[in-house]
């Protein structure tokens, strides 16, 4: 058995998850950050004080069991999301007569799964609860609109857990026997921000995500609580950086992360959005450490192949210059590159490259200790992403030769 801890974001896993889940004899663990605070994920971690579910959801959405009789309707509760002109009355009569047993139906669909039933109803009933009495604190009524179901079920798994997200990702994970575990970066609920090189200060990740620029964004920052925009907005840069620096919570990676990465055979660095998605979980105190402290696997970075809107000038060395730079952050420790990077993929594209592609700027990998493998590395089925079985085949060899390396 190969054990294999990929650290990704939510979207973007979609290209490399499915084809691992179909290699034989590997073990899949996928370690994502809870931070997102947008639209209806917002409005969860507003109410029930946690962090947010989205990105787990949507990677254990791609470890579903298709040979599961039930997996068009697991999937269903995966994928779906209230109109956005639902009434809160019908959510709440819907969800009521559900928990109570009265109707078996969810979101339009029977739940035959008995054991899925009994949990979402109790989840439910969790969450239900809960909100009677948030709703009374806060003087305000939840906002059902455009709002996943599971989100509405893992606040409830999250009140049934203890209050940790961790367990709660995990029941869910064994309840629909998802092919692969899937793990929040931490348990503390913190709320990400950002400075950009302009003194321009991005209050939450859904800032980070929506308002794109072509400014570079000068650190992220994990803080206990929210900042006052009209207040902050004042101080010049020095003084937000010096505020931003020691109010700055060095989060620590949960303990289920830091065995993941202490016993992983190969470790994978995903392509993806840096500040909102990968940034924030490089910068936990003791992921960094677990990593380096694994000597024997093999650590593979992959670069992105089109810039995104939180990067939109980063050349290829910039993402791994980024990644070693918030990995150092994490702690005291001083790492060094090979510490935490075996090789890094670089994708050279057969496809009419445009400004939207990152630019390989190879000169700038001389003064980066780390193997450089650069290769055709992007779909031909869907140019602009990844080719997955071709960066798996590529990793299995690196791993397959560090491997007999070792053994001499």
């Amino acid at each position: 058995m190969i054990n294999i801890v990929v650290l990704n974001g939510g979207r973007g896993a979609g290209t490399l998850i499915p084809p691992l889940l179909d290699v034989k004899g590997v073990s899949l663990t996928s370690i994502v950050n809870a931070y997102d605070d947008g639209k209806s994920t917002g409005a969860i971690r507003k109410f029930f004080g946690m962090l947010g579910p989205s990105d787990i959801r949507k990677v254990q959405e791609l470890m579903l069991p298709k040979s599961d009789t039930n997996y068009d309707d697991h999937l269903h509760l995966f994928t779906y999301r209230y109109p956005e002109n639902i009434s809160y009355e019908s959510v709440i009569d819907e969800l009521t007569k559900f928990t109570r047993g009265d109707e078996n139906l969810l979101t339009g669909i029977v739940i035959h799964d008995e054991d899925v039933r009994l949990a979402l109803q109790s989840f439910l009933h969790e969450f239900l609860e809960s909100l009677k009495v948030v709703e009374k604190l806060k003087n305000d009524k939840f906002n059902f609109s455009d709002c996943s179901i599971m989100n509405c079920i893992y606040a409830g798994a999250f009140l049934a857990s203890g209050r940790n997200i961790e367990h709660a990702a995990s029941y869910i994970g064994k309840l629909f026997n998802l092919e692969g575990a899937v793990l929040p970066t931490s348990i503390e609920d913190k709320k990400l921000m950002a400075l950009r090189e302009n003194g321009e200060m991005l209050y939450s990740e859904a800032d980070i995500v929506e308002l794109r620029s072509n400014v570079r964004i000068d650190r992220i920052y994990l803080l206990d609580q929210c900042l006052e925009k009209e207040k902050f907005d004042q101080l010049s840069f020095e003084e937000k950086t010096y505020y931003l620096n020691r109010h700055h919570s060095y989060t620590s990676a949960s303990p289920g992360v830091k065995n993941a990465l202490k016993h992983a055979d190969i470790i994978i660095y995903a392509a993806g959005t840096q500040h909102s998605s990968l940034y924030p979980t490089y910068l936990l105190s003791g992921l960094a450490e677990a990593i380096a402290d694994n000597k024997s696997a093999s650590k593979i970075f992959i670069t992105n192949i089109g810039a995104d809107y939180e990067t939109p000038t980063y050349k290829a060395s910039d993402y791994i210059l980024g990644a070693y730079r918030y990995l150092n952050l994490s702690d005291a420790r001083d790492y060094s590159t090979r510490e935490l990077f075996d090789a890094v993929f670089v994708n050279k594209s057969n496809f009419k490259a445009d400004e939207s592609y990152v630019e390989f700027d190879e000169s700038s990998f001389e003064n980066i200790d780390v193997d450089l493998i650069v290769d055709e590395f992007e779909s031909r089925i869907s140019p602009g992403k990844h080719d997955g079985l071709k960066l798996i085949e590529v990793i299995l060899k690196i791993f397959k030769l560090d491997s007999h390396t070792r053994l001499q």
